[in-house]
């Protein structure tokens, strides 16, 4: 007898309110279908794979699954919450601070996150940077040495192939200065057969040249299963220091447990906890944001819980460009030091060494 036909949301990438619903994924609404014709949607078959239909806060479906929250906007939500278009020079490049620059080849992923800050940019496959576009903005980096990274972004740049991947690692080649290429994705997770042999080898930096890394979005443990375990195997044996970004969602990873186990899993896959994101003021996410003091109790929770290698950084990036910024709990004050226990110690924070 033949094996039963597999649900049809693991067949296929899940593209509209219909095949949502169909998938057993949504319930149908219109206001599903006002979020689903404002916004692009994507969910792959290796995360659609790992909802569980039956749970009303499923933390999979929520990062990825419309909902009628988004069509709240707050007050001080924004299009453009980091500021990428003030620091545009021109198209698929941003130069917000001295020595690093973003480059965003695609604006296309394997999956669109309800809470993307470039969610009203995202999802024009018609606005991939053209070989002349990718001329431009390597001269601007080759006239600027102060510039000693190229943070690859987008979209996904591992939607690219990796001929197109290897042409990127050589024009970074080119400018003596760079120091470090780093590719930001969320493939490995969303679509991890992606991460071919080949992709992997198209990243190995020739002598010389940059040093390449990769920055893996993940935000919930259930997503590092045998698939993105083994495409993140297949980056750190190739050589590839990685590192992860993620970000702290109310209903998704917002309790200690929970990030405890995602950081764990983290490391445990050669993957450096690196950044934990409070939300950007995005439109239609407020329903994503704890508050950064609950974002700072719960960093405080983990020091006594995970060694230093599986701590990230707790970030904020300042509304309007300014930048990123550290937000984390306050060990240090006027009365001593706090352990992870919450006991204060006495320390001469006053100190400031011997005088002569």
């Amino acid at each position: 007898m033949l094996p039963a036909e597999p649900p049809v949301c693991h067949r296929r990438t899940l593209r509209t309110a219909a095949e949502l619903v169909e998938a057993g994924l949504a319930r149908p609404s219109p206001e599903l279908d006002r979020v689903a014709a404002a916004s692009v949607v994507a969910v792959p078959p290796a995360l659609a794979a790992l909802i569980d239909p039956a749970d009303p806060a499923d933390p999979i479906a929520r990062q990825f699954v419309p909902s009628a929250a988004e069509l709240r906007t707050a007050p001080e939500e924004r299009g453009d919450p980091i500021g990428d278009d003030a620091f545009s020079p021109f198209k698929g490049l941003v130069h917000r601070y001295p020595d690093r620059v973003l480059l965003k080849p695609v604006l296309v992923c394997p999956v669109y996150c309800r809470f993307c800050f470039r969610r009203e940019a995202v999802g024009d496959a018609g606005a991939a940077l053209s070989p002349a576009d990718l001329d431009r903005a390597f001269a601007y980096v080759a006239a600027r040495p102060a510039i000693r990274e190229i943070v690859v972004t987008g979209g996904d740049p591992f939607m690219l192939s990796p001929a197109r991947l290897a042409d990127l690692l050589a024009r970074a080649s080119a400018a003596d200065h760079v120091d470090v290429l780093r590719f930001h994705t969320r493939v490995p997770v969303a679509d991890p057969g992606r991460v071919t042999p080949g992709l992997a080898a198209a990243l190995k930096a020739p002598p010389g040249g940059p040093a390449v890394w990769v920055s893996v979005h993940v935000n919930h443990p259930r997503e590092l299963g045998a698939d993105a375990a083994a495409a993140l195997a297949r980056l750190a044996d190739a050589g590839l220091p990685l590192v992860s970004q993620s970000v702290l969602l109310k209903g998704v990873n917002d309790d200690a447990a929970t990030l405890e186990a995602l950081f764990r899993a983290l490391i445990r896959h050669r993957v450096r906890p690196y950044y934990l994101h409070h939300p950007d003021l995005v439109r239609g996410t407020a329903h994503f944001r704890p508050s950064i003091a609950e974002g700072q109790a719960l960093m405080r929770a983990l020091r006594g819980r995970l060694s230093g290698i599986a701590q990230p950084t707790y970030v904020l990036d300042i509304p309007g460009g300014a930048g990123k910024v550290p937000v984390g709990p306050d060990w240090l004050g006027q009365g001593g030091v706090t352990d992870p226990g919450g006991a204060v110690h006495p320390y001469p924070v006053a100190f400031s060494g011997p005088t002569c």
